[in-house]
């Protein structure tokens, strides 16, 4: 059989994995890299070697691309790191309900780039100026809070009116977005909630990772505060 009936009996799929075999074959055989033609999506036709170019800086700028993507989420990541470092030091030097409140409130504007904070600890008032940070347990604001509540997860979104106006009181129109975060330890409940007057701040795809940290660090500086408090 002669070459030209030997080429022609070759099937494409064994072409094809001859080829996969020997990437080496047009090492040995350069001049058919010239004469190859592989058509475009333009309808024009271009080289071997320019197809392969090609190819490569599809794939170089996909994997740009993604580690791009990579390098953008280690910096939200460490950003938001920051900010919650920024959050333990300021509930740590709080000395007081008060204080803790009023660095909440600080270090949530000034870091997280917040409008409005509320916080709610469920239980008798003890002796605090403070008065309106305590609900008691039977009263029935609370029940606008069951899900939260109930699955100890934080809920992101527009508030219900009702939700708002016990939260942040005479703010409550002013605010389009929040996050309701209920706190539930051994010795404290009650809820952290943050509020922006931009209505995509707060949206209800956000993580809840970063929210339930945050609740841990001013849960447990207000139980210590509550205790010290207690004590007195």
């Amino acid at each position: 059989m002669n070459e030209t009936a030997q080429i022609s009996s070759l099937s494409e799929a064994e072409v094809v994995e001859y080829l996969g075999r020997h990437p080496e074959f047009f090492h040995s055989h350069l001049d058919l890299l010239e004469r190859m033609w592989i058509p475009h999506p333009s309808g024009d036709a271009i080289s071997l070697i320019a197809k392969q170019l090609e190819l490569f800086r599809v794939k170089h700028q996909e994997q740009e691309n993604q580690l791009n993507a990579l390098i953008d989420i280690a910096r939200e990541n460490d950003a938001a790191f920051s900010r919650m470092h920024e959050l333990t030091l300021a509930m740590l030097e709080a000395n007081s309900l008060e204080e803790a409140v009023a660095n909440l409130t600080d270090v949530m504007a000034e870091c997280f780039i917040t409008d409005f904070v509320a916080v709610k600890i469920v239980g008798a008032c003890p002796d605090s100026p403070l008065s309106n940070l305590f609900v008691a347990a039977d009263d029935a604001n609370l029940k606008l809070f069951n899900q939260e509540m109930t699955t100890n997860q934080p809920k992101c979104g527009r508030p219900t009116l009702a939700q708002a106006r016990f939260l942040f009181g005479d703010a409550a129109v002013e605010v389009k977005s929040c996050a309701i975060i209920p706190m539930a330890f051994t010795q404290l409940d009650g809820l952290l909630a943050i509020g922006s007057r931009d209505e995509g701040r707060f949206h209800y795809s956000l993580g809840s990772l970063f929210l339930t940290q945050m609740s841990e660090i001013v849960g447990t500086r207000l139980i210590s505060l509550l205790s010290q408090l207690n004590r007195q």
